[in-house]
């Protein structure tokens, strides 16, 4: 089947940006003095949006902290530390092929905030290949669905003629939740297990594997 509409997560999907992520809420629970978070567990909530995932890290914060641990976090990623952070291998090329097909649009739904999208869209330019995008801070967070009602009314598309791609449970199961096929790529922060509990249409163990199964290949 061919969708009219591809939904990317971003990060650990897309991009190679999980190890960034943790390094930086590590020293951010640091600096608000909540203390030191273990990486499996940051890397659990890599998809939800930042108070979302704050709230799940740090049972019980209160405002003022979560604040603080918030902006801590911003400042880290975007100006304290310089861990790279990459397209996989192969996503650039599978971007571009799907997006100069024409007659498919390609879309975000990320937990990341609008700022932080622009800015990568910006810094890796792109921002060209997709026709909308919705983040975490302007509508609800993963796993709501949401973010994918949103996409699908503003690009006219139904959920049967669009997929959700993710690495993580909250991506696939936003778009179970209404009726939206969606593909689990194993590369990114939940087991292959886990996304298997939410009955993807297909499973992609490589980027071409991806790529060729969203043309038909």
């Amino acid at each position: 089947m061919r969708y009219r509409l591809v939904i990317f997560d971003w990060d650990g999907t897309l991009m190679d940006s999980v190890a960034r992520i943790v390094d930086c809420m590590q020293a951010a629970s640091r600096d608000a003095g909540w203390g030191e978070l273990e990486a499996e567990r940051v890397r659990n909530i890599i998809g939800l949006g930042l108070p979302e995932a704050i709230a799940s890290l740090c049972p019980g914060i209160d405002s003022v902290r979560a604040e603080l641990l918030r902006s801590r976090y911003a400042w880290h990623f975007v100006e304290g530390n310089d861990t790279p952070m990459r397209f996989f291998a192969g996503v650039e090329e599978g971007l571009a092929g799907l997006h100069d097909r024409g007659g498919q649009r390609l879309a975000v739904a990320t937990g990341k905030s609008r700022r932080g999208l622009d800015r990568i869209f910006r810094e890796s330019d792109s921002g060209r290949w997709f026709h909308a995008s919705r983040t975490a801070d302007e509508t609800r967070s993963k796993p709501h669905p949401r973010m994918l009602e949103e996409l699908l009314v503003e690009l006219g598309v139904a959920p049967q003629e669009a997929v959700m791609v993710g690495d993580t449970e909250y991506d696939l199961e936003m778009a179970r939740a209404i009726g939206m096929d969606r593909v689990a790529v194993t590369w990114g922060v939940h087991a292959p297990e886990r996304l298997a509990a939410s009955r993807p249409a297909f499973t992609a163990e490589a980027v071409p594997e991806l790529f060729n199964w969203l043309q038909g290949r």
